[in-house]
């Protein structure tokens, strides 16, 4: 545990899931009070334990990502419970099918991109005039490295990446005069239930052989940690990171080292 984060208020969305749940169990231990932000009806209640554990307040707000009205909601639930924010992990994401371009269903590339694109779109244009006020803060989103290559499987889910990618790279331009920072992660395959999602699309019959394959073809052999990850997003949100804005993190084991 460390003291970097006290008296700050950080908000995680995609809470309930791995990265969610170990980034805020991160921040909570590193100081700072969070706000837990994911669907109604999923269970947060592991994240609430692990940020009081710490020994830190944990504000659980519910609400649907890819609605305004409850983007709203949450920071001025947050407005209301802390008065202030200075980290955020723009982190829900869901997978889609594995699917490609000529088989892809439309109502799940619609899905897809409402949670992942708009989502996140929405989340940085309601929590910065909060940051703002405070004098500022640090916002990382959620990309991966289909964000960074074709993924013909995961047609959607690659495009909506790449969206994440040029969003955080127009965002850090735009915000940057009200003293916000904007990064993104771009996670290789972490060791998750996405993970395991992504394994039984790509081969129903041998899900075990598909986890084989793709840890194979990772320079270090193995999938990543929910806790690798979460030390490099709050790595980005810490004073040690004062001078990066516009980045974009492949945290994937050198996968992408072997790729053009």
């Amino acid at each position: 545990m460390s003291d970097r984060f006290e008296g700050k208020v950080a908000a995680v969305t995609g809470a309930a899931g791995g990265i969610g749940r170990a980034a805020a169990q991160r921040f909570a231990a590193d100081g700072a009070d969070v706000v837990l932000i994911d669907l109604p009806g999923t269970a947060i209640e592991e994240t609430v334990s692990a940020v009081e554990r710490a020994g830190r307040q944990a504000h659980v707000v519910e609400a649907d990502v890819t609605k305004s009205a409850d983007v709203r909601g949450y920071v001025e639930s947050t407005r209301e419970r802390f008065g202030r924010l200075d980290y955020f992990f723009n982190n829900a994401g869901i997978l889609g099918p594995v699917s490609s371009l000529f088989d892809y269903p439309e109502e799940m590339f619609d899905a897809v991109l409402q949670v992942n694109v708009k989502g996140v779109w929405l989340g940085m244009r309601e929590v910065a005039p909060l940051m703002a006020e405070n004098g500022g803060g640090a916002i990382v989103n959620t990309a991966s490295i289909a964000g960074l290559q074709g993924t013909p499987t995961l047609f959607a889910y690659g495009a909506s990446k790449h969206a994440v990618v040029g969003m955080t790279r127009s965002a850090a331009m735009t915000l940057v005069g009200q003293g916000i920072r904007v990064n993104a992660v771009c996670p290789a395959v972490i060791d998750t239930p996405m993970a395991v999602e992504l394994e039984r699309g790509s081969s129903p019959d041998a899900p075990e052989m598909a986890r084989d394959m793709m840890q194979a073809g990772n320079l270090m052999g193995r999938y990543g940690t929910v806790e690798e990850i979460a030390g490099l997003v709050t790595y980005l949100c810490s004073d040690d990171a004062s001078f990066i804005n516009g980045g974009i993190y492949p945290i994937d084991g050198g996968g992408t080292a072997t790729r053009r």
